[in-house]
């Protein structure tokens, strides 16, 4: 059975490589699936809504871009996945650019490559 994804990421500079990642996600043999849980303009319960899809996945992958580090939201969304105990792994969003981590990150989390043969080791658990 495929793993639920939840993907944070910075919607100014980031949403074109969600779609891509949600394109991967329907490659046959996927090890995980996508539901798009973007929660799309700001509300004063956006957080509780986060909070409510990231505990209905099974990993958070959050793309790291060049301005993931000025990216509130993908740092609350990191922030709400540890304190629910959700496995989540932080994914290079633009090989051969500075992908910065979200501000919640924490020391040892690593910025994993992103190719699809490690993604899928990735959602299978080998960090």
């Amino acid at each position: 059975m495929p793993k639920r994804v939840f993907v944070s990421f910075d919607y100014d500079y980031d949403k074109p490589l969600k779609d891509f990642l949600i394109g991967q996600a329907k490659n046959p043999g996927s090890p995980f699936e996508i539901h798009d849980w973007s929660i799309k303009e700001a509300s004063p319960d956006w957080k509780d809504k986060a909070r409510t899809r990231i505990r209905a996945s099974d990993i958070v992958i959050v793309i790291c871009g060049e301005h993931t580090d000025t990216a509130a939201g993908v740092a609350i969304e990191l922030k709400i996945a540890q304190a629910e105990e959700i496995d989540y792994f932080l994914l290079n969003g633009n090989s051969g650019k500075n992908a910065k981590k979200p501000t919640t990150a924490k020391a040892t989390d690593k910025i994993h490559k992103w190719t699809w043969e490690n993604l899928k080791l990735l959602v299978g658990g080998n960090r």
